[in-house]
């Protein structure tokens, strides 16, 4: 249909045809189904959770890379292996959590790229 953005024809006549019939419910989750943009939008909030996920990690990472490990149960490659992969796990709440705002900053300038 021309005047709604991100549905094509053949969604207007099928809803269109569907609400005739009366069948509403069937009408409203086929006009309410994600289009491209909506799609396009959370794959941009994605790949900035990403970004900031990634960016908090190698933070982290240089921010543990000083720290002694505590004797006899501590140390060796096994702990190098896994306090990267903690620090990985740390990085992915924090953004969760709501993160440090790199992640705004950056589905903004997805978007903004995205205009052009």
């Amino acid at each position: 249909m021309a005047g709604v953005p991100g549905m094509d024809a053949n969604t207007g006549m099928m809803a269109l045809q569907q609400m005739r019939a009366g069948q509403p419910e069937a009408m409203a989750r086929r006009l309410n189904s994600p289009n491209e943009a909506n799609t396009s939008d959370a794959a941009a909030r994605k790949t900035a959770n990403e970004f900031e996920a990634m960016f908090l990690s190698q933070m982290l990472e240089h921010m543990t890379t000083g720290i002694k490990t505590d004797g006899p149960f501590g140390g060796g490659q096994g702990e190098e292996m896994f306090r990267s992969l903690l620090n990985q796990q740390y990085a992915e709440m924090l953004t969760k959590s709501g993160g440090i705002g790199i992640a705004d900053h950056v589905y903004r300038q997805i978007l903004a790229l995205q205009e052009v």
